[in-house]
């Protein structure tokens, strides 16, 4: 049984539609089936379909990045990587099921995978606590990173969580201290890391893992710091406000290729990646081949620099660039050359502006 959001009704109407045309079985009995009339109502479900996608706000792109039916962490392990071995455990309280991690072959290369899972039905989100990460789930992603960076496999994320879970017990556990060692571990690797955003990559439970070389997002896939209702809910007092704070925060794909934050974005198919899970799974993987050789000739040190460099650039035109005294081996910030000339001009404007007026009465004078 399909799951259809709010703004699918139509959608929904048209495919019932096809449903009861493809049936042999109507009301009037066994009668025969009007192939053209399906043709042309999948036609118009199409177009239907790439109309409403191509039209999505920042809150109805959160509703597709949550959506039931979106194909999991573990859907896209079982695709795209070969000989794929599950390790768990963070060897010192227990295992954690809101996270699958191991090593396996991405087109006969190793690498090591780590997936936030959410579950794909009561039964297994409830194992999975809905993808919410537990201070031992990030324990065993830092064990397993390290071990990479040991042996220079790289290392390859599937990023899907509300967040990392607020439990009492997690932060008795060391909640906060475990994200921070899992940014701090991802940041400071030598081997390349990558990853990919396929739904809900939601505050320090999604950073945690999502601090790579090269960050991808599916089409309607989203990452922010807080959700849209919990935004609504802090500045507004009110969580049905999801939909200016949505928009507020920038947390689509798109917005977030503009600020820099991200690197590439994946195409989904219309409607959504639940509508067609091989061709994304497809798109996936060629994806990760493609960013793997990006780092195939360079050093640990140009990875771990190329990251470093990537992070300090966010929010400004140049970031922090090496001084080009050789003598001085830390970093500098470089200020962008229009700032420059804005900062001189404000500080000596009027000097500037008793100079352009002595020039323009030369001037005039001149060719008076």
């Amino acid at each position: 049984m399909k799951n259809y959001l709010e703004f699918e009704k139509e959608i929904k109407s048209l495919e019932e539609e096809v449903e009861n045309l493809k049936s042999p079985f109507g009301t009037e009995g066994i009668s025969e089936v009007d192939t053209q009339k399906i043709k042309t109502t999948e036609i118009e479900i199409n177009e239907k379909l790439k109309q409403t996608y191509a039209n999505l706000n920042s809150w109805q792109k959160t509703l597709v990045a949550r959506h039931e039916d979106r194909p999991r962490a573990k859907f896209y392990i079982e695709r795209i990587f070969s000989n794929f071995t599950a390790l768990s455990g963070d060897r010192y309280f227990g295992d954690d099921k809101s996270v699958i991690a191991g090593f396996g072959l991405l087109n006969e290369k190793s690498v090591l995978v780590i997936g936030q899972e959410k579950g794909e039905d009561l039964n297994s989100r409830i194992e999975r606590n809905f993808g919410m990460m537990r201070p031992e789930g990030y324990r065993k992603c830092v064990r397993l990173m390290n071990l990479a960076n040991r042996f220079n496999i790289p290392v390859l994320t599937f990023i899907d969580t509300p967040g990392a879970y607020p439990g009492i017990g997690a932060e008795q556990r060391g909640q906060a201290s475990a994200i921070a060692n899992s940014i701090e571990c991802s940041m400071s690797l030598g081997v390349p890391n990558i990853s990919v955003i396929i739904g809900e990559g939601g505050s320090g439970g999604a950073i945690a893992l999502a601090s790579s070389n090269k960050v991808i997002m599916l089409e309607n896939s989203i990452y922010s710091v807080i959700s849209p209702e919990g935004c609504a809910s802090i500045l507004w007092r009110d969580p049905s406000k999801s939909l200016e704070a949505a928009e507020a925060m920038k947390l689509t794909a798109k917005d977030l290729l503009n600020l820099g934050i991200i690197d590439e974005i994946i195409e989904e198919p219309v409607g959504g990646a639940h509508r067609d899970p091989e061709v994304i799974a497809d798109e996936v993987k060629n994806s990760l081949i493609k960013n793997l050789k990006f780092f195939d000739n360079l050093t640990n040190e140009q990875v771990y620099q190329h990251r470093k460099s990537k992070f300090l650039k966010i929010g400004r035109e140049k970031g922090f660039t090496k001084s080009s005294n050789l003598s001085d081996t830390g970093l500098g910030f470089q200020e962008p050359f229009y700032h420059k000339i804005k900062r001189n001009f404000i500080q000596f404007k009027y000097i500037y502006i008793v100079l352009m007026t002595a020039i323009l009465i030369s001037l005039f004078t001149v060719f008076k």
